[in-house]
């Protein structure tokens, strides 16, 4: 059994047990979160789709730990006018880890 959620404008296949960094929500280390924002179940042969969201459905996860994304580089450069610029970024990041993925048929 896997779905597909959406959480950060981004969108990540998981299963249980799985361990996924999505961008930083509101949480604290060791406390579960409910994500309800699931695109698709599939759970054997049948495979359930929303529009754009199933209804009923939810992804439980556990915060593992608040982590910081690799160092990112933007170089911005312009030809003949001495003018460059280089800077760096790094994303705050939350590590889940997945419980459990419920369906609720209704």
């Amino acid at each position: 059994m896997y779905a597909v959620i959406e959480t950060g404008s981004k969108q990540y296949k998981v299963a249980k047990d799985d361990i996924i960094l999505v961008e930083r929500l509101e949480a604290k280390d060791g406390k579960t979160l409910s994500l309800r924002d699931v695109l698709l179940i599939k759970e054997g042969n049948s495979v359930h789709v929303g529009s754009p969201y199933l209804k009923g459905a939810r992804v439980t996860c556990e915060v593992l730990a608040e982590v910081r994304g690799d160092k990112l580089i933007a170089y911005k450069y312009k030809k003949r006018k001495s003018e460059k610029k280089k800077i760096g970024h790094r994303q705050n990041l939350l590590k889940l880890k997945i419980k459990s993925i419920e369906l609720k048929e209704g």
